[in-house]
């Protein structure tokens, strides 16, 4: 390989070009800042533009010439990949995250990505046999995706992963409502870029023996794609705000979420076993086989939890262990004569530690919610997630499907959501009812502005629609939340039905600030967990509002119900909880496990029904309990969720709970008749999901013209 330098004339006009665009880049920054322009900025950008310029100009005047055989071309072909493979790599997590998040990615995780970027370049080498044209397409393709990713977590607050391919189309059409605005970071990694296609274009590579090398390159991608499979088959795809790209890198993020993408179908499901599934369901609750009647619950053990203790604090009895299960406890009716309003709060990190272990406090966290028997159902529910994504919980409510049958790890609202979705929400308003939303935050989190409108919602409330003096530390109150659901069952129409399906932010974590507009008034009694703390006064306020929602309900005429539950358990300090259960957050039996998964839930109504214990559920069954104590017909996924309970009385994304072996067990544990029955609720639920144009009609109808 020969390098020389040649001064042309045209490399002069394309300097002036490529220094206009640079400059272009500059003008639109300081154009679009509000505040004035100070002599360091206007220094920064003159030297940047500067740099850039004579770097262009040397590169454009260099001459390159390659020995086209030998060993020189197969060094080359293998070398320019490869490093172009790191700096794409390390472009990338540049242009998306600032130098403290850029930190947080360990070095393993990095080599995966630039694997990840080399396969890349690989396969387009395969194409082209030109390793400079190959990393010019290479680079320029990852740093496109990487650039869709910056855009769309700038509109967002979520990163661009594979399946929001799906909804593209949308995104282009609300694209004009958005100003696209880049900072400096993002300006300096479109000049290295220029100056790395413009250093690839110089060098012509290739191999004399190009299948030979088509072999090579491709053995080499496939080995590399393997290693990085294998090695990341248990890391998970992160999908809220930037921890994808600080986590994993954004490149393989990105891979995992193509490898999410694709959930296989369930062991031996066929349209036939629908049909004969639809067959037992279609005509009604007594086509069902073991059907139960409507208002039925099971109660089916419960991870044990002690009260208060003398001092007021909460005590619990320490063990994790799911009882023997118990008979169905009947709701003694069907509901009221008329629809009630069915009002949905999903708490907000609202969980009862006493589940895990024992501790006491200088008062009562939850007075109120320990002291509702009156028609009342109540106890205890596994969610599927722990201190994190909240949208997971909120969709098992909703839809009666599972997070046991999706990749660990995922979100459905981000990855797997179709546009008819099947829920509650399309049910009731099949019923005739008016369907609400409300979640005292940003309406792009978890998409929720995107996914709400196909499950059916008739209007969406968000942090816009709340008072936001109404504070608790630095999220709108619970209290906030109430009253606002109030408001709108006021202003409801005449004969009007409603529906609300309210989402609080109050308990979001982290617990280790201070603020002045929150006292914590409950704290442990011999431990000192600041965190903890605050956690259980956020509990307290919780108690306070949640009484005086149900305070005014029960002055209602008209018949009402309320649906309550935590969304996961909050996330703690890790050194509380080797106090709680012994051992910790690791090492634990599959019931310890559960215990950390496990939430509290009632349902009340307004008009009398019977009260009773559930000892333990899972979140996916709670929407078929409220449409059965609501005297709703359940429709016939409903019903299959109604039978499914008896036989599997909870189950989530870590296990699920076994009669016959009174204890958890994970799925692939189960045998016999639970074994046949979780195998039917995935073939239902795979249905559903991917299912396509064999979606079943019977199960799914979605809503009605």
């Amino acid at each position: 390989m020969r390098v020389g330098l040649c001064l042309e004339k045209k490399n002069g006009f394309r300097l002036a070009v490529a220094m206009i665009f640079a400059a272009a880049l500059f003008v639109q920054k300081f154009m679009l800042r509000q505040e004035p322009v100070t002599a360091a900025d206007a220094g920064r950008a003159v030297a940047v533009l500067l740099s850039f310029g004579g770097c262009y100009f040397l590169i454009k005047s260099l001459t390159i010439e390659v020995k086209q055989e030998g060993a020189s071309s197969w060094v080359l072909s293998a070398v320019l990949p490869a490093a172009g493979s790191i700096f794409t790599a390390y472009h990338i997590q540049y242009l998306l995250l600032d130098a403290e998040l850029r930190s947080r990615i360990t070095r393993e995780k990095m080599i995966y990505n630039i694997l990840c970027c080399l396969v890349v370049f690989l396969v387009v080498q395969i194409v082209t046999n030109r390793a400079g044209l190959s990393c010019i397409i290479a680079h320029t393709f990852l740093m496109l995706v990487a650039g869709i990713n910056y855009f769309v977590y700038l509109f967002r607050g979520n990163e661009f992963i594979f399946s929001d391919l799906k909804s593209i189309q949308t995104g282009l059409s609300v694209a004009g409502n958005y100003q696209f605005v880049i900072d400096d970071r993002a300006r300096y990694v479109i000049l290295l870029s220029a100056l790395y296609i413009a250093l690839m274009r110089k060098l012509h590579v290739t191999t004399p023996k190009r299948i030979l090398a088509g072999v090579v390159w491709f053995s080499l991608a496939v080995l590399g794609s393997v290693w990085v499979g294998e090695k990341t088959q248990f890391v998970v795809t992160e999908t809220w705000e930037q921890k994808g790209s600080y986590r994993n890198g954004y490149i393989l993020n990105f891979v995992l979420s193509v490898r999410d993408s694709f959930v296989r179908e369930p062991e031996g499901y066929s349209a036939e076993t629908v049909a004969a599934l639809e067959e037992r369901y279609a005509a009604g609750p007594d086509a069902a086989e073991g059907g139960q009647e409507a208002g039925g619950f099971g109660q089916k053990g419960e991870p044990e939890a002690g009260g208060t203790d003398q001092t007021g604090g909460l005590e619990t009895g320490g063990e994790n262990q799911a009882q023997e299960a118990g008979a169905p406890a009947s709701t003694g009716d069907a509901g009221p004569e008329e629809h009630p309003t069915i009002i949905v709060v999903m708490s907000e990190s609202y969980a009862d530690l006493g589940v895990v272990g024992t501790f006491r406090t200088n008062m009562d966290a939850t007075p109120f919610y320990d002291s509702l028997t009156e028609n009342t159902v109540k106890g205890y529910a596994l969610s599927s997630v722990f201190g994190a994504k909240t949208p997971n919980s909120e969709w098992e409510f909703m839809t009666g499907n599972s997070m046991a049958f999706l990749p660990s790890g995922s979100v459905v609202y981000q990855q797997y959501i179709t546009d008819t979705p099947t829920s509650i929400v399309s049910n009731l308003k099949n019923e005739g009812y008016t369907c609400v939303a409300m979640h005292p935050y940003y309406e792009t989190g978890w998409s929720r502005n995107m996914v709400y409108p196909d499950m059916g919602f008739d209007e969406m409330y968000f942090i816009d629609d709340f008072d936001k003096t109404q504070m608790v530390r630095e999220y709108i109150s619970d209290q906030e939340l109430y009253e606002t659901i109030i408001r709108r069952f006021e202003r409801r129409a005449a004969n009007e039905d409603l529906f609300i399906m309210s989402i609080s932010m109050q308990n979001h974590g982290g617990y280790t600030d201070k603020f002045e507009n929150f006292p914590e008034p409950v704290r442990m009694l011999g431990l000192n967990y600041p965190d903890v703390n605050q956690y259980l006064s956020l509990l307290y306020e919780s108690d306070i509002a949640l009484e005086y929602l149900i305070t005014y309900f029960e002055q209602v005429e008209e018949p009402v119900e309320i649906v309550f539950f935590g969304d996961h358990q909050p996330s703690l300090s890790s050194g509380f909880y080797p106090h709680l259960n012994g051992k910790g957050l690791s090492g634990l039996t599959q019931d310890e496990l559960e215990a950390l998964y496990t939430v509290p839930f009632f349902i009340w109504t307004n008009y009398e029904s019977e009260a009773g214990e559930v000892e333990i559920t899972s979140l996916n069954y709670l929407s078929t309990m409220a449409l059965e104590r609501a005297g709703i017909p359940l429709p016939a996924y409903n019903r299959f969720l109604s039978d499914l309970m008896e036989e599997i009385p909870a189950i989530n994304s870590r296990g699920y709970y076994s009669q016959t072996e009174g204890g958890f067990l994970h799925k692939s544990e189960a045998a016999g008749t639970e074994a046949e029955r979780i195998r039917e609720y995935e073939i239902l639920q795979y249905n559903n999901m991917f299912g396509g144009k064999e979606q079943s009609k019977i199960f799914f109808p979605y809503l009605e013209e």
